[in-house]
């Protein structure tokens, strides 16, 4: 079973993933699994790299479109092979907003190292990757589930700690630059000041440029994530959105006044 679902995974070009027992795992949000109608056994956890490029003003995951878009074709066609293989079966998916702690179970489920900067650090992608999940009832055992590693560490180089715009990786600050551009409401003098120096308009990457394990970062091999790419968002581009359009970018949850907000602050 273990083989079909990698075939599966591999005709959408991911590579890493891992199955796991969910008695093993660390439940973040049981309210999220108690509403989803399952007993959850088994879980089929996956990385999905994402870096397609450079890009000027926006973080480098929000360059494509919304991954969740990915993460619910993935989730369909791996719910789709289990239930063909088990008739009787219940699966949910997920990525994000999940019952489980999802960096934890890819860090025992052998997906990579936890960084200093709080990120899941794959071998061959470095962080950056998206994580998604099947949960199922179906038993463990049936799955061919492994059991969970050891969280393994980064060297502890110091160089995301000394990077960090705001120094909320140190301990000296209390908000991370990428959290503030998602702010929704008025920013500070200060925030406003950090946005135009690191020319951010959405998200952060600081952390993740100046890490020895993204030196050299790989292009991602999943198509979704080179198409449709935005390097560089301005008023002209942003105004050229219809309301399905601007749905479909991670930038758009906080709603089109944040982004609007952000714009002005940088000038664009």
């Amino acid at each position: 079973m273990r083989e079909r679902i990698e075939r599966l995974l591999a005709e959408m070009n991911i590579e890493y993933f891992t199955v796991l027992p969910y008695s093993a795992l660390r439940e973040s949000v049981p309210r999220i699994i108690e509403r989803a109608a399952i007993t959850p056994k088994t879980v089929i956890l996956y990385l999905l790299p994402y870096y397609g490029g450079e890009t000027v003003n926006l973080s480098r995951y929000a360059a494509s479109r919304d991954y969740h878009l990915i993460i619910k074709e993935v989730n369909l066609r791996l719910s789709s092979l289990i239930g063909e293989c088990f008739p009787n079966s219940v699966s949910r998916g997920y990525g994000d907003h999940s019952p489980i702690d999802e960096r934890s179970a890819a860090l025992v489920g052998r997906l990579g190292i936890l960084g200093d900067n709080g990120l899941l650090i794959n071998e061959k992608y470095g962080s950056y990757v998206f994580i998604g999940e099947l949960i199922t009832d179906v038993e463990p055992e049936l799955l061919e589930a492994s059991a969970p590693a050891d969280v393994r560490y980064c060297h502890h180089c110091g160089a995301c700690k000394a990077a960090c715009p705001t120094g909320i990786l140190s301990g000296e600050g209390d908000s991370c630059l990428s959290m503030i551009t998602q702010r929704k409401g008025e920013l500070s003098d200060e925030e406003c000041r950090l946005m135009r120096k690191y020319n951010t308009l959405w998200g952060c990457d600081e952390c993740q440029r100046v890490c020895p394990y993204n030196r050299e970062p790989r292009l991602t091999p999943i198509e979704f994530f080179l198409e449709d790419r935005i390097c560089e968002l301005d008023s002209d581009t942003l105004s050229g959105m219809n309301d399905t359009d601007f749905s479909e970018r991670a930038f758009a949850w906080r709603g089109r006044k944040t982004v609007e907000r952000n714009l002005k602050i940088l000038g664009k």
